[in-house]
């Protein structure tokens, strides 16, 4: 279904997308470049091994921004700060994780998709 010069190009893309998750922690704006990335190239993705990146980094970011959220309107209760310390290491965990994986040339969810790495 996809040759290995377009798993190439699109692998590029997942590893982008990484990187600027990543540099959430230097500039807030970065996170959602790469969700901008995801939901246009995910169509591209469609049938791959990388679909499931994309899926995983679109989760990332969308509940790292609720938990983020929650743990932002409750500072004032303290409990704040364990929600957002507890957020910061999720999101390191998750990024690394999908990093490694994706060199590695692994698909995220291995148990729930029906295609075989390429």
């Amino acid at each position: 279904m996809f040759d290995e010069a377009q798993l190439a190009e699109l692998k590029k893309y997942a590893f982008s997308v990484y990187i600027l998750q990543a540099l959430y922690f230097v500039l807030l704006i970065t996170p959602v470049i790469g969700v901008i990335i995801n939901y246009v190239k995910e169509d591209d993705v469609r049938g791959s091994w990388l679909e499931t990146h994309f899926r995983w980094q679109k989760a990332t970011f969308w509940y790292g921004l609720l938990w983020s959220f929650l743990g932002v309107i409750t500072l004032s209760f303290l409990v704040g700060y364990a929600v957002l310390a507890g957020v910061t290491l999720w999101l390191i965990y998750r990024i690394a994780r999908g990093w490694i994986y994706l060199v590695d040339g692994k698909q995220m969810y291995p148990e729930t998709s029906g295609e075989a790495n390429e």
